[in-house]
């Protein structure tokens, strides 16, 4: 007679498949959920940020200062120049930029004192804000931008 109450291998391997499956699914999940709490926090810390270092010269809206300073929002230059736009966060620069075919001359500070952290924080908010929609822009790819920045 065969013993019906004990389970053969094949409905173990069915069993261990089925957890391994569920664990990697919710791994997925909470990463998934990581990274949008990471964004989230990127983006409200680059608001504060930006509010502090950049929304004087280039308002709280993004749109610039008449002619003196340009706008973030809707700006070729910022869609087209990624890593320029992370230095001059941090280094600044002096000379003539154009912006949606206006031309800018007027010296961009630098703010030397923020971490890759808070220009990776500024930059998710600038690059998710008036009609971008970058996503996170991380500390990693900043610091790697930052390192071969002119200064």
């Amino acid at each position: 007679m065969v013993n019906k109450s004990i389970p053969n291998v094949a409905s173990y391997r069915i069993i261990v498949l089925g957890i391994a499956l569920g664990f990697t699914l919710m791994g997925c999940t909470l990463s998934q959920k990581d990274e949008k709490t990471k964004f989230i926090n990127y983006f409200r810390q680059g608001e504060q940020l930006y509010i502090k270092h950049c929304s004087n010269c280039h308002q709280a809206s993004g749109t610039g200062l008449g002619r003196v300073y340009p706008p973030l929002k809707d700006s070729d230059y910022m869609k087209n120049n990624f890593e320029a736009v992370i230095c001059l966060m941090k280094y600044g620069m002096e000379g003539e930029l154009i912006v949606n075919g206006v031309q800018y001359n007027q010296a961009m500070p630098g703010v030397p004192s923020l971490t890759d952290l808070e220009v990776a924080e500024i930059a998710t908010y600038i690059y998710n804000s008036w009609d971008n929609s970058r996503g996170l822009v991380g500390v990693k790819d900043v610091g790697q931008i930052l390192n071969t920045c002119n200064q």
